[in-house]
């Protein structure tokens, strides 16, 4: 009987080593099997999840309660809403203002434009002090009878570009006769038009070197050019010192090209420059 089992011990041995020669290790019935993992249902990463597999959410969300709202919050809110209308409205009541304002000058425009015998434009002038309008400033520009100059409108002032060599002798301070009469008919001319207002006057000369040994700079003879414009205003003419002020460019700023002889010629001037203001002193005479 022993010897029965161990011939059956031998058989099963040498099954199993024929078994592991011709399949590998890995038929080997002796060895001991691994437990398989259980499946993941988990969707591999940039894959999304089956539907059926998310949480179910309501379609329907509470309606939001104003139960534990603060009366005062409420109270403040309404406030702010009130003020707020209020600039509201006076932003408006502002503009209408405004658009009335740009009415009457867009009138006052249009009146510049009107044949001969009909309503002229106003003068440039205001009894009250406040400076007169760039719109009627320019409006009333076009009433200056000035053939031999050509007045020009730059901002919010006038400004009447008169040549030096027709008001003194070149390179010197001393008024022509030609010049004496050129500067009454502008005085005339200003005062009709823009009585009492604020002129400049204003020197100006080119590049060239002064030929002349009695000015030191192109300063020094741009404002005894001036002066001597002022004197004669003042004292040959109805405009009151307290309206005037002096100038003196030198060659600072030239309306042209100082490379031409024209263009020396023309930045060689004094200008007249009328302002929107009134001088109190003539406001207190009218």
């Amino acid at each position: 009987m022993a010897a029965s089992h161990r011939r059956h011990a031998r058989c099963t041995l040498a099954l199993a080593a024929l078994t592991a020669a011709t399949f590998g290790c890995a038929a080997n019935p002796f060895k001991k099997q691994q437990s398989l993992a259980p499946p993941s249902l988990e969707p591999p990463p940039g894959v999304a999840a089956p539907a059926h597999t998310l949480p179910q959410t309501s379609s329907s969300a509470a309606p939001p309660s104003y139960a534990d709202v603060d009366g005062r919050q409420l109270e403040a809110a309404l406030v702010r809403s009130r003020q707020e209308s209020q600039v509201m409205h006076d932003e408006i009541a502002a503009l209408q203002d405004q658009l009335a304002s740009t009415s009457s000058q867009l009138a006052q425009t249009r009146a510049a434009g009107l044949p001969p015998g009909a309503d002229k434009p106003p003068r440039a002038s205001n009894d009250g002090g406040v400076p007169t309008t760039p719109v009627v400033m320019q409006s009333a520009m076009t009433q200056l009878k000035l053939p031999d100059l050509q007045p020009r409108f730059d901002g919010a002032v006038v400004r009447i570009d008169i040549p030096a060599d027709r008001l003194f002798d070149h390179g010197t301070a001393n008024l022509l006769p030609e010049g004496t009469a050129t500067l009454t008919q502008v005085s005339n001319e200003l005062e009709r038009v823009y009585p009492g207002h604020f002129i400049g006057i204003e020197g100006h000369v080119d590049t060239e070197p002064l030929q002349n040994a009695s000015w030191t700079s192109p300063h020094q003879l741009t404002a005894a050019r001036s002066a001597a414009v002022f004197d004669f205003l003042t004292t040959r003419t109805t405009m009151h010192e307290s309206q005037l002020f002096l100038v003196a460019h030198g060659a600072n700023h030239p309306l042209v090209s100082n490379a031409t002889s024209a263009g020396r010629t023309r930045n060689r001037r004094v200008e007249l420059v009328i302002y929107p203001d009134r001088s109190a002193v003539d406001i207190a005479a009218k």
